[in-house]
Parts: structure tokens; C-alpha cells; sequence
């Protein structure tokens, strides 16, 4: 009884291992300002539903955002919103 105990932890352990991997990877991924659509924006900090509808129909109406910074220019976004997630927007 006690070995199947030991068993059952150890793949617990490894399962959570993995999950944490597999979560950090995906963490670990771009988001293209200029294709992402609003639901994938929201996964950039303090970019809720309505900012990442914003972000969408700024670039409809300017066009390709040419620079990850271009995006200080939407109204809402300001350095702050840049400045948290500067590692992780692309424009490519």
C-alpha cells in the first residue's frame, strides 16, 4: 500500500511538472499586434475586452502598426499597457 502511495506522488509531481511547462511556454509566446485578433489581445497585461476591441478597430482604420511602440497610439493604451508587455508584442 505505502509503494503504490509513493507511485501515485511521483506522478502527480511529474504531471504538475508538465502542466507548468506547458504553461510557461505558452506564456513564453509573442502576440502580433497586427493579426491578433480582440480575444487574443486580452492576454496582454491591463488589456481587457474593450481596449483589445480598440487596438482591433485602430488598426482597421491606420492600417499595420509599424512598430511594437505604434501601439501607445490607440486611445486607452498608454506607456503603462507598453511598457508591461513590450517583451511579448510583435509586429512581425
Amino acid at each position: 500500500m505505502q509503494h503504490s502511495k509513493k507511485i501515485m506522488v511521483i506522478v502527480l509531481v511529474l504531471f504538475c511538472a508538465a502542466l507548468c511547462a506547458s504553461i510557461s511556454g505558452a506564456q513564453g509566446e509573442k502576440v502580433n499586434i497586427n493579426t491578433a485578433m480582440a480575444d487574443e489581445l486580452t492576454v496582454l497585461k491591463y488589456v481587457g475586452e474593450a481596449l483589445s476591441q480598440r487596438i482591433v478597430e485602430y488598426r482597421k482604420e491606420h492600417g499595420a502598426f509599424e512598430s511594437p511602440e505604434d501601439i501607445v497610439k490607440v486611445p486607452g493604451v498608454g506607456q503603462r499597457v507598453y511598457d508591461a508587455n513590450k517583451d511579448i508584442i510583435t509586429v512581425k
